[in-house]
């Protein structure tokens, strides 16, 4: 690190004059122990798909059988976060941890479902702690994967009818705000199903009381399969020290419970955006990360993520190919 700022001071440009691209610069340099750093290419998507017992208790407008509809829209490519990645020149690869109709193979989609779908975590614990563990270990072996195939970055992504519920609550559970204060709107329900959702996830909440200093017995009470796979992806990417960008408030919901596993792991986090669902801002606070895009987006996929992959790529490019005063014969100040 110390290396990659006394390089980004001897390059021809005005000494902090990129902002956050420098210190992300920085930072990646020490997660991987070299300056410059690897450019953050090929980079994979990973997208967690899971169901959620808690859709029973009307937190989302949308069927629960549109998850499994997704997964294939995944596979075949049509979705927002295909389209985002074949600009970003990103893979893509779906993995169902906890789908609840079984879904059918395709070269990018891996089964590991672990189960279908989660119990209803007003009436009971969302997990067992054994399978919360499984999902955990689902998302490590992705990242290991992942990276033995080559992949410079990883990054974050889901799908869930209903996840942004467990999401609040994480959030909650392990920031220690409200659940008023980190649940929002999801896919875009009105105030009446708002309130109906904060209370679901405060009644869940106070029925298990969760301890943030036992990061499993959270994700079994009130994650979902997804949350828990994405909390594995983020601290095996850590573990590979590999750049690992944070998309929404799903992502930034595993980022807090990877961050109570092993603290660490944040220095291998990038705040690919701010959501527009106020738990992720929360969770982004809690974690120190400042995003690098503001679109109001709230879609969730990976999106924001695949979207932010050219601007980290680019932090690092600057490193490798920008001249410094010395070799471009560039008077200093």
């Amino acid at each position: 690190m110390t290396a990659a700022r006394e390089l980004q001071g001897r390059l021809t440009k005005p000494a902090g004059s990129l902002g956050a691209l420098e210190e992300l610069s920085v930072r990646l340099a020490g997660l991987a122990g070299v300056c410059p750093p690897p450019l953050p290419v090929p980079a994979t998507v990973a997208v967690f798909a899971g169901d959620h017992g808690v859709h029973a208790q009307g937190v989302s407008p949308w069927p629960q059988e549109v998850t499994a509809q997704m997964v294939a829209n995944f596979v075949a490519g049509g979705a927002v976060v295909n389209t985002f990645a074949r600009q970003a020149g990103a893979d893509v690869m779906v993995v169902d941890v906890g789908v609840r109709i079984p879904l059918h193979g395709g070269p990018n989609l891996l089964d590991a479902n672990v189960r279908r779908g989660t119990r209803d975590m007003t009436a009971g614990p969302a997990l067992t702690r054994e399978e919360a563990l499984a999902a955990v270990e689902v998302g490590i072996r992705v990242a290991a994967a992942l990276v033995e195939q080559g992949a410079k970055a990883l990054l974050t992504g889901d799908m869930g009818i209903a996840n942004t519920t467990p999401a609040a609550a994480l959030i909650a559970a392990f920031t220690g705000v409200s659940a008023g204060v980190a649940t929002g709107r999801g896919t875009g329900i009105d105030d009446e199903t708002l309130a109906h959702k904060i209370a679901v996830v405060t009644t869940a909440l106070e029925r298990h009381t969760p301890d943030p200093a036992d990061p499993l017995g959270v994700l079994a009470t009130v994650g979902g399969l997804e949350h828990a796979a994405l909390t594995g992806f983020i601290l095996g990417a850590a573990a590979a020290r590999v750049p690992v960008i944070i998309d929404g408030v799903i992502a930034a919901s595993a980022a807090v419970a990877a961050a109570a596993f092993a603290p660490d792991s944040v220095a291998a986090m990038v705040a690919g955006h701010r959501s527009a669902e106020p738990g992720a801002g929360v969770a982004l606070a809690h974690l120190g990360l400042e995003p690098l895009l503001d679109l109001g987006m709230r879609l969730g996929e990976g999106s924001g993520a695949v979207l932010a992959l050219p601007i980290v790529t680019a932090a690092v490019r600057v490193l490798h190919e920008v001249a410094t005063f010395d070799a471009a014969g560039v008077s200093e100040k």
